[in-house]
């Protein structure tokens, strides 16, 4: 039968020959140090503390707020639409809901507009950046 190292080798695992005793930890200190001052120089904008947080979550709920009442206007408004003309043409349920998905649909196009996913309308198809 074969050993721990089989006939040809296939028994070895992780890095080889290289020794455990070869890594070193002042080694991998000056890596970790160099990675964090790579991705330091790449960020400056960033900044650090619980106040860019607490700025952060508010201007979240800003935005979040801003896009769901984009929806819910785009929904109520096809919505109301539908039931004024359902109530003058007397075509009962049709209407209502033939105008609800397109305010459905008018609610979604409104927030990819507002959250800059998307172009506005005559802008030669190219999307603002969302960061401004």
């Amino acid at each position: 039968m074969a050993g721990k190292n089989g006939p040809d080798g296939t028994g070895e695992t992780g890095r080889g020959k290289q020794h455990e005793a070869d890594i070193r930890d002042d080694d991998l200190e000056r890596r970790r140090r160099d990675l964090e001052a790579s991705l330091a120089t790449r960020r400056p904008d960033r900044l650090e503390g619980k106040d860019d947080a607490k700025a952060g979550s508010v201007a979240g709920y800003g935005q979040a707020l801003k896009l769901s009442s984009e929806f819910i206007a785009g929904v109520v408004v096809g919505a109301g639409v539908g039931w004024i003309i359902d109530r003058l043409a007397g075509t009962s349920p049709w209407g209502l809901i033939v105008f609800l998905l397109l305010g459905f649909g008018a609610g979604v196009l409104n927030v990819m507009r507002s959250a800059g996913l998307m172009a506005e309308f005559g802008q030669d198809g190219k999307p603002r950046d969302p960061k401004e």
